[in-house]
């Protein structure tokens, strides 16, 4: 396995390696193995998941995204904005506009320095006012896909929010057979003022809290209009500190022209080299 060149980049928290797989560096089989090795904090590289740019015969470029256990994801609005800097900083689309593919469907970007704004795919599958029995409680939780499967939790206050054993809940919600097979995100919310959120999130593939989750971020924003508490755009405080803008149009529990606005940084380039991929070198010399 040659040295594969890479960037890593934080989107709000969320961090990536990204890698320009245009000439196949890294090839399909075994791939899982290979994303899980390098996502290993301490390990190796280190990130909440892996995006491989490819080509596209339509649009600008297609992705690649998986999660860190290995598992390939439709969409994450984070990585979307990151996969976009990244093809704008490496050549691959020459303007600041750009369409590239993912699993979720077509992803509009546009790059302004630091800044990325993405529209997203339209959201679908709102469920209001779930109750789901964990343990020995009742939860109130309301789900919609935007991208990828989510609910959302409204805390009483940003107290309550902090208080929030969110590894706990948010595993037995991952995994509550209410959202089988796929499992579902779990986004903890507390409502800061009429366009202001404050957000922790449960990622499946990561299994555990991670510090901002764009698709999250816009599903706490729609649900949290739908339900009256908020009106477009709305800031969403994510666990970073860094805040996500989400806007959008709604009609009744309706929402087009979904975009999520935040910055994108990089934090620096690479190499790979085999020896820090253990059992994928291996694997591939068998």
């Amino acid at each position: 396995m040659e040295r594969i060149p890479f960037l890593k980049m934080t989107g709000s928290g969320n961090d990536f390696i990204l890698i320009d797989n245009r000439t196949g560096l890294v090839p399909l089989e075994g791939c899982k193995d290979f994303v899980k090795a390098v996502c290993r904090r301490k390990l190796s590289a280190g990130a909440d998941g892996v995006i491989l740019i490819e080509n596209d015969a339509e649009c600008d470029f297609a992705w690649r995204f998986y999660n860190a256990d290995g598992s390939e994801a439709e969409m994450c609005g984070n990585g979307a904005r990151c996969a976009a800097r990244f093809a704008h900083l490496r050549g691959i689309v020459s303007r600041p506009s750009m369409i590239f593919r993912t699993l979720a469907g077509k992803i509009q970007a546009h790059v302004d320095g630091l800044r990325v704004r993405v529209q997203m795919t339209p959201p679908h599958g709102y469920r209001p006012n779930l109750n789901v029995v964990i343990e020995d409680q009742t939860l109130r939780v309301h789900a919609i896909n935007t991208g990828v499967p989510h609910v959302v939790l409204f805390a009483d206050s940003p107290k309550t929010l902090s208080q929030w054993d969110v590894f706990a809940v948010g595993r037995s919600l991952r995994y509550h057979s209410l959202f089988a097979p796929a499992g579902t995100n779990v986004n903890f919310v507390a409502v800061l003022g009429p366009s202001q959120l404050k957000i922790r999130t449960y990622e499946r593939g990561v299994e555990d809290e991670t510090l901002a989750c764009g698709t999250g971020s816009i599903a706490a924003a729609l649900i949290a209009a739908a339900q009256g508490l908020v009106q477009p755009p709305v800031h969403v405080e994510t666990q970073s500190g860094e805040t996500l803008v989400i806007h959008f149009h709604q009609t009744e529990e309706a929402f087009d022209e979904v975009f999520l606005e935040g910055d994108a940084r990089v934090v620096y380039e690479g190499l790979l080299w085999s020896e820090t991929l253990g059992s994928v070198r291996e694997k591939q010399d068998r």
